[in-house]
């Protein structure tokens, strides 16, 4: 029988955040692309906060598997993992989305926002970020460490588009509305009409890899079989369950989704790598294409793709995508 829908990660749960600084009396000095400076600095913090041996590597430590720090930053996979037991790392739970305005300077109060996505098990942890980035704080970020002040905390509900503080600086409290994102209703707001035409905007960095090579070339099969890994391995690790489904019928399905404009560029940035002591490239296509076949099949996990990202590097906000039906109504500005 012809699959009519790609399968919904029942239990599949994440919840969205905004994060506004605000720059201390020396203002901050940010690279023009702000991400790694974020996950960095809030890494450190994070660290700082919970770890009982700060000497010891996390990869060594016997402590790694039930330790806040190791599951969010240091991600491995179990030893009774059935999936991935080779790999030193695993997608960690979290999506930051910096602004990619280019600013690099900030005056004094000057207020800074960007977004942080929580997935499974990293939802119950939200105290614990909150009060890394008002430790965080303290040792300052950018250029010369220069302190800042961590404001409030928004909780986000993507599906309603309401806002609500979940924690305000001056009151110290945390009123966490609790809205979690199912994958179930991601799948149900996708359901209707057929449609045979889509548009999936790329507005940041994408980096996904084909066949052991990065690609520039936004081809449909190769978006699905990146995001089906990432879904996969986020399902697994971080709610505990295996995404069963056809594989290679989703694939075949997503082979017949044919590219009939590609309006994307490549752009490259570079960050600093502090475990590897040097500057890495991190360059990926940006801009928009447009498709055209059995779209409606994969509305969900597109949908989906929204709010976890797509490809390599979503802790540093690469790999933002937006899906909208039919055309675009002009190319992307260079």
């Amino acid at each position: 029988m012809e699959m009519t829908v790609v399968p919904c990660p029942d239990g599949f749960f994440l919840s969205r955040y905004e994060v506004t600084l605000e720059a201390g009396p020396g203002g901050l000095h940010l690279p023009p692309y702000k991400g790694s400076s974020l996950r960095g600095g809030l890494a450190r913090s994070f660290r700082r906060l919970v770890c009982g041996r700060p000497e010891a590597e996390c990869r060594a430590c016997l402590l790694r598997h039930n330790c806040p720090y190791a599951l969010v930053f240091e991600s491995g996979p179990p030893p009774d993992s059935e999936v991935l037991r080779l790999y030193e790392s695993v997608p960690r739970p979290f999506v930051l989305e910096p602004p990619w305005d280019g600013r690099t300077t900030y005056d004094p109060g000057d207020r800074l926002a960007f977004g942080l996505t929580l997935v499974g098990r990293a939802v119950q942890l939200l105290p614990y970020f909150i009060v890394s980035l008002e430790e965080w704080g303290r040792f300052g970020l950018g250029r010369g460490r220069r302190p800042f002040a961590m404001v409030e905390v928004a909780a986000l509900n993507p599906l309603t588009g309401d806002r609500e503080v979940a924690f305000c600086a001056p009151e110290r409290t945390v009123r966490d509305p609790g809205w979690v994102v199912q994958a179930e209703d991601l799948w149900e707001e996708s359901s209707g009409p057929p449609e045979t035409e889509c548009t999936l905007e790329f507005l940041t960095p994408v980096r996904v890899l084909h066949e052991g090579r990065l690609v520039a070339r936004p081809e449909f099969h190769v978006l699905i079989r990146n995001l089906l890994r990432r879904v996969s391995a986020l399902y697994y690790f971080y709610h505990g369950r295996a995404y069963e489904a056809d594989f290679a019928e989703i694939i075949r399905r997503a082979a017949a989704v044919e590219l009939v404009r590609d309006l994307t560029m490549w752009v490259d940035w570079e960050r600093y790598s502090g475990r590897q002591d040097r500057r890495m490239k991190m360059g990926g296509f940006v801009g928009r294409a447009v498709y055209r076949g059995p779209i409606a099949a994969f509305r969900g996990l597109l949908r989906l793709g929204e709010l976890i990202h797509l490809g390599k590097g979503a802790v540093f906000g690469l790999g933002k995508v937006r899906l909208s039906p039919g055309r675009p109504g002009s190319p992307p500005r260079s």
